[in-house]
């Protein structure tokens, strides 16, 4: 049975634990807000360019823009979302575990990888696998501008044919307590045919230039909202976590102050056991 003394330093301990991890789900709550509020105001524009695109591509002809080019996969590229710290449950080890399973399935001498975030490059760069790029510390500051780099190195790779598919694999946020893991086609450009739509538009000066015009915008954006619901994702499983660790230490201080009362009464009825004995043996 522990003592007295390591009892009191184990609550100690723990209690210094709980208020590091109530601090920190204060911190992600409040990053949380901000994150989400970006994330929800982007996703109307996003939804809105993808259903254009998807309105126009079956009347387009692919070699009006050559970054429509469908060609052989034979080499992949896998663009992986992580996040840059820990404490955030199995936020980081979900992604990779998926990153893993769609390496293997195509191949990973035919795969290479853009690592965002510190977690997922330090795993796969300890495994060998070939990373083209990577952005560790990348979330201190978030900006458009970021995925507007990202999206650069990723089209002329795609262009100059060094890799013939794209998909990217992030963390969607569906709500505070849930988020789920994605791996979404970005290139070749794919797009779904809505049969409700029934009305022919007029579109000026042709659908050829608006294509023009979008596509660009529309990679961008793409890569911006899964910037974005990554980040709100993060923050929402940080959250969740450190509160889950505080009621966990609550819960141990509990017990253990329990434990601790209980060999405190020990300890003290063996003193009074003692000094009775003691009181009785002096008389006799």
């Amino acid at each position: 049975m522990a003592s007295l003394k390591d009892l009191r330093n184990k609550i100690k301990s723990i209690k210094s634990i709980q208020q590091v991890t109530n601090a920190m789900k204060m911190v992600a709550a409040a990053k949380l807000r901000k994150s989400q509020e970006d994330m929800e105001r982007a996703r109307p524009y996003t939804y809105a360019i993808e259903d254009m695109i998807n309105h126009l591509m079956p009347d387009i002809d692919r070699s009006v823009l050559q970054i429509l080019e469908k060609r052989e996969v034979k080499k992949k590229l896998f663009l992986v979302v992580s996040a840059d710290r820990g404490m955030a449950g199995a936020f980081n080890s979900n992604i990779i575990k998926k990153t893993e399973q769609k390496v293997s399935e195509f191949g990973s001498s035919k795969s290479s990888l853009i690592c965002i975030g510190k977690k997922a490059h330090d795993y796969f760069k300890r495994r060998d696998y070939e990373i083209v790029d990577s952005y560790r510390d990348f979330w201190n500051t978030l900006d458009i501008g970021k995925a507007l780099k990202i999206g650069e190195l990723i089209i002329s790779k795609y262009l100059n044919k060094e890799i013939d598919a794209v998909e990217v694999v992030y963390n969607e946020f569906i709500s505070v307590a849930s988020q789920k893991i994605i791996c979404k086609s970005f290139l070749p450009i794919t797009y779904e045919v809505n049969e409700k739509e029934s009305c022919d538009l007029l579109y000026e000066p042709s659908k050829e230039d608006v294509v023009k015009t979008l596509i660009p915008k529309h990679l961008n954006v793409q890569l911006w909202q899964f910037l974005l619901e990554s980040n709100a994702s993060e923050q929402a499983a940080r959250m969740v976590a450190m509160e889950n660790a505080t009621e966990n230490a609550g819960e141990m201080i509990s017990d253990l102050s329990i434990e601790y009362n209980k060999a405190r009464q020990a300890a003290i009825t063996t003193e009074i056991i003692e000094i009775v004995s003691g009181a009785n043996a002096l008389e006799g």
